[in-house]
């Protein structure tokens, strides 16, 4: 199970950093148990397990420490004596044996026989699941990726067991694996951080009556990731253990796709390119994780700004009039610009050029003529053969270098494809309404 692979890569990284020898068994017992259950609060709460299988009268916040020993020699007695499930084995098929459950996840009918090593590892590559928004979490088969997010474990352990944050939810460590993760890799991360950064950060989401974790937005989890790996490709594993189990699989995430967001970005505003860095600005970019995972795999494609939909092929567009515009805009048009298969400064200059060439054209009219031309031909209708027509239509009322400006422009969008087309037309008309609100 992919569970157990994950937690053998990093217990081999563990070793390896620790001068360690433990085997899955003993660094469960040792660590894992130390860390996860030998609480009050535990850092995950495992379904049907042997932790959570309280006797009459048992609450897990007031277990003395011989009751969670004892919770833990029935996992061991269950690893030893019975056939793997879904309840003391993570990510394995529930235990029916006609049909399976919908906790049950990678079922084969193939026999395959596990071993007790194999079990424990289940529990440690649990354990290292990173939740994203949407309820799903990524396992990455990486050892630096899981090294970094095992180091968070013990943070966690920290907030839980602080006196002052009586009120900190437990059993949330898939959730605080994702902001770990995106905060230990990202621009902001500081090695003295505390409660308050946390909170600043967003991480913390707090109440009148708890605190808990809140869940990352995965093109933050992306872009830190990106910070790690600038051009790679990392398979991941998107899942959800819960009361219903749902697999997604595996789905190759294109590292290099959030690099050149930051290139472009830089090339378009070079005085506020620090502002890529904010938690906020990158959040903006990403559909959701499930419809990003259909496509096949997390890329440029992927990252397309959730908002961007309702002003693709209509004549809608942005307004300048609220401040969440200019940051909209600088958003959509980096994606844009990144998306469409051209040199990217040319193409940036391109369309501003075009959309002060398009403004001339407007203000040289009368009336709503040369207006509705502009909204409702050349930026509403998905046609090329629509936005050619109203390019031949402009020829009348422009000069001679206008003119030959506007049929270079025929001649480019014609060997565009129908989806750098879109793109491309989108682009052009954000870039009109900004020189439209400049002048």
């Amino acid at each position: 199970m992919i569970t157990a692979v994950i937690g053998k890569t990093f217990l081999e990284k563990y070793n390896k950093e620790t001068k360690n020898k433990y085997n899955a068994k003993s660094f469960f017992e040792e660590i894992f148990f130390e860390l996860f259950f030998n609480h009050p609060k535990y850092l995950q709460w495992v379904t049907n397990s042997p932790f959570v299988q309280m006797k009459k009268g048992q609450k897990v916040e007031l277990l003395n420490d011989v009751e969670r020993k004892e919770k833990l020699d029935n996992l061991h007695d269950k690893v030893q004596n019975n056939s793997a499930d879904a309840s003391f084995a993570i990510g394995f098929p529930a235990s029916e044996d006609k049909e399976f459950a919908t906790t049950s996840g990678l079922v084969s009918d193939l026999i395959i026989a596990t071993s007790e090593e194999e079990v424990y590892y289940s529990w440690i590559g649990g354990g290292l699941g990173i939740g994203i928004a949407g309820g799903y979490s990524l396992l990455i088969d990486d050892e630096e990726i899981l090294w970094k997010v095992f180091l968070g474990w013990e943070e966690y352990r920290k907030l839980l067991n602080d006196p002052s944050l009586d009120k900190m939810r437990g059993n949330q460590i898939s959730t605080w694996n994702g902001q770990w993760l995106t905060y230990v890799l990202g621009h902001k991360y500081d090695e003295d951080f505390d409660y308050n950064t946390l909170e600043n950060e967003g991480i913390l989401k707090i109440d009148k009556d708890k605190i808990e974790v809140n869940t990352v937005n995965w093109s933050n989890l992306f872009f830190s990731l990106s910070n790690l790996y600038e051009n790679k490709l990392i398979n991941t594993y998107i899942y959800s253990f819960g009361q219903m189990n749902k697999t997604i699989g595996f789905i190759p995430f294109y590292l290099k796709s959030a690099t050149s967001l930051k290139s472009v970005f830089k090339q378009l505003f070079p005085y506020s390119e620090d502002s890529f860095e904010s938690k906020e600005f990158q959040s903006l970019f990403g559909m959701h994780i499930k419809r990003a995972s259909e496509l096949g795999n997390v890329g440029l494609h992927a990252l397309q700004p959730e908002s961007i939909k309702k002003y693709l092929s209509t004549d809608k567009n942005l307004s300048f009039k609220k401040d969440e515009d200019y940051i909209n805009y600088r958003t959509y048009k980096t994606w844009l610009v990144a998306m469409i298969s051209k040199n990217k400064q040319e193409i940036t200059d391109y369309t501003e050029r075009i959309a002060k060439l398009v403004l001339e054209y407007r203000k040289g009219g009368k009336g709503m003529e040369r207006v509705t031309l502009i909204n409702k031909r050349l930026f509403d209708d998905g046609s090329k053969k629509i936005f050619i027509g109203a390019l031949t239509d402009m020829l009348a009322g422009v000069n001679e270098e206008q003119a030959i400006e506007l049929k270079k422009l025929k001649d480019y969008v014609h060997l565009l494809s129908n989806e750098d087309f879109s793109y491309f037309k989108t682009l052009l008309k954000f870039d009109y309404a900004f020189v439209e609100k400049e002048n």
